[in-house]
């Protein structure tokens, strides 16, 4: 179910590349950019990342912590960070259960192939924990000015 403006974004409690638990919750007061990928370390996933670590300076100048979600495990997701030394939360659902919840599970298709995945997303999310602006098959590299636009 496609989240909206104004909904409360679904709360989550997942483990990060270090092996800590984090909650949006935690985030209370601040605004966060929360995005979905599909696979760490792969190209479009690799752009998109790379972009946001880029823009880490306008971001924060905006008041915004970004948090990554994909299926990956802790220990993918690490070795995506220091790779590419993202230095921002990423988290791991590995059941798909918080993007579902967020509307950013449902059917792809490739090479003529449907099958069940992450669809590309980002929410922005405000101080109260609302969904300011949710951002459905975004492309990567439309991820950062559409969170900035959102973030004002």
């Amino acid at each position: 179910m496609a989240l909206k403006a104004g909904d409360p974004a679904p709360d989550f409690a997942l483990p990060d590349q270090h092996g800590n638990t984090v909650k949006l919750s935690d985030f209370r007061g601040q605004k966060v950019v929360v995005y979905f990928y599909p696979r760490a370390d792969t190209p479009g996933c690799t752009t998109q990342a790379c972009s946001l670590r880029d823009a880490q300076q306008p971001l924060q100048i905006a008041g915004a912590t970004v948090i990554g979600i994909s299926p990956d495990k802790p220990e993918a997701q690490a070795k995506f960070d220091s790779k590419y030394g993202l230095g921002f939360t990423l988290l791991s659902d590995p059941d798909h259960a918080v993007a579902d919840a967020y509307g950013a599970w449902g059917e792809r298709s490739m090479y003529g192939k449907k099958y069940m995945g992450i669809v590309r997303s980002a929410f922005v999310i405000d101080e109260q924990g609302a969904v300011v602006e949710p951002l459905y098959k975004i492309s990567p590299k439309d991820t950062v000015p559409k969170a900035l636009k959102a973030l004002g």
